[in-house]
């Protein structure tokens, strides 16, 4: 059984900067694609979460801090995993151990060169909206961000193109990174894809996927809090 442990849905954001994982504090950020994977696989885990403490700005994180050196991680982190005897961080190198496990890393040369470009391309993106959310002028950088959008979401509609799924007619690990990134868009901005009907049609046709949307209609699935509480947006539970 995997043992998952995360610190928020989709971004790495716990106070120590800790990724949110398997082994996790609280929100839904990196470790999100990581869980949807699991549950796309039918593979048991035990999803453990890390929840803070006390007020703010600092608050309480001994919970995790406490355990974190007696894991046997190389980099003490969070989101981490455990499989046995594989111990990893990293929300990336999780998912795509998962996807060589499960068969979602790609199998032609094509699939996997399309995989490693989105996947990294998704990082970036990711990051540039956590770090609007996260800075204490939000208000001021979210019109000009709000420029930028249509921009880079059309890249990603140019390149998912005719095809199924992102790396071509097979789902693949990168369709989760890109289902999570889309979605927290559509959240943010619901008609950022108004125009984008291929990347509408991919967030539907993932949503779809019968363990998806088992998992969705359960009481384990979490939607919100995207961030973690220091952030602007999306930072509580709704």
């Amino acid at each position: 059984m995997f043992v998952i442990s995360w610190a928020g849905r989709r971004v790495t954001t716990s106070p120590q900067r800790d990724e949110g994982g398997k082994g996790c504090l609280s929100m839904h950020q990196l470790a999100h694609a990581i869980r949807l994977l699991l549950e796309h696989a039918g593979a048991p885990y035990e999803d453990k979460q890390y929840t803070p403490s006390g007020d703010g700005p600092d608050y309480d994180i001994s919970q995790w801090t406490n355990e974190k050196e007696k894991l046997g991680l190389d980099f003490p982190n969070l989101p981490y995993l455990i499989d046995g005897p594989t111990r990893l961080t990293q929300s990336n190198a999780i998912l795509r151990y998962l996807a060589r496990k499960h068969r979602l890393a790609g199998e032609s040369e094509e699939e996997m060169q399309r995989a490693d470009m989105l996947e990294n391309q998704v990082m970036d993106f990711r990051l540039s909206f956590a770090r609007i959310c996260y800075s204490p002028e939000f208000e001021k950088l979210k019109p000009e961000y709000m420029e930028q959008l249509p921009g880079k979401l059309k890249l990603l509609s140019r390149f998912l193109g005719d095809r199924k799924w992102f790396a071509g007619e097979k789902l693949t690990y990168v369709d989760f990174l890109a289902y999570d990134v889309l979605d927290q868009h559509r959240m943010f901005e619901p008609k950022c894809l108004d125009q984008l009907k291929n990347l509408e049609d991919f967030l539907n046709r993932f949503e779809a996927l019968e363990k998806i949307a088992a998992y969705m209609r359960s009481g384990r699935y979490m939607k919100t809090p995207i961030f973690w509480r220091t952030a602007q947006w999306c930072n509580k539970k709704e």
